[in-house]
């Protein structure tokens, strides 16, 4: 969100997805380069993971919706639409990189269509969605089943993005639209119910400094941890297991 007073908790609920996104990359690459035998395509760890890419993509539906109320009290038209286009345009390029920067290491499995691309192209749709208030929680419901149907499909690359795969498709981070736009929807809904106007719809007790400021913090840089976490998560462990990473 870019603005001077902001909402604490906001910051305080994706710090804590923050640390449960480090915490389950960690252990996937405690699987994935063989340290440990934790299984994590299926049972706790597998939904673990599902847990807490939902809590980012609501929590980045929340955000629009401030970000949203707040540049109308500046801008309105193609100029306030744009504003949305251009950062979601940086967040897609900076998935470019994972994109780029996957490939080079993994060669196999690389990231395609992930997370930040997700976030990238639903900054760039949101003012699409703007229009329907409270009921794009209805249009964010449907696209969970439209998933999971579109999840059996299959089809040519270009259709990753739709959650359509081609044959034998493989992804250290697959994150389609479908379902999982779904997800950013259902936040920027609810989003319209919490922060009408941009401003906080209800009234929240004050938590301890100890606990809001960490969490707050991590929340506020997000992006950049996101970026740096899995290169130093890998690094760690090579220096702590001895394992290759070349």
């Amino acid at each position: 969100m870019e603005t001077s007073s902001r909402l604490w908790e906001i910051d305080l609920f994706r710090g804590i997805a923050i640390l449960m996104m480090v915490l389950f990359h960690t252990v996937f690459d405690l699987s994935f380069f063989r340290i440990a035998p934790i299984n994590t395509s299926s049972g706790f760890w597998h939904y673990f993971a599902y847990a807490t890419a939902s809590l980012f993509l609501l929590i980045v539906g929340v955000s629009l919706i401030v970000s949203y109320a707040r540049a109308q009290q500046k801008i309105s038209g193609i100029p306030q639409a744009l504003k949305f286009v251009y950062r979601g345009i940086f967040i897609f390029a900076l998935g470019l990189l994972v994109t780029l920067g996957t490939w080079l290491y993994l060669r196999e499995g690389f990231v395609i269509f992930g997370i930040l691309h997700l976030i990238g192209i639903s900054i760039i749709l949101s003012p699409l969605f703007f229009r329907f208030g409270k009921y794009t929680i209805l249009l964010g419901l449907a696209c969970i089943p439209a998933g999971w149907i579109i999840s059996g499909m299959r089809g040519p690359s270009f259709l990753l993005p739709l959650g359509i795969m081609p044959p034998g498709f493989d992804s250290v981070d697959y994150t389609p639209l479908f379902p999982w736009l779904g997800m950013v929807l259902l936040g920027m809904g609810i989003g319209q119910y919490l922060y009408a106007g941009g401003l906080r719809q209800f009234s929240l007790k004050p938590l301890p400094d100890a606990l809001v400021k960490p969490l707050s913090f991590l929340g506020r840089h997000s992006l950049v941890i996101y970026l740096v976490h899995q290169p130093v998560i890998v690094i760690l462990l090579a220096l702590t297991t001895g394992m290759k990473i070349v």
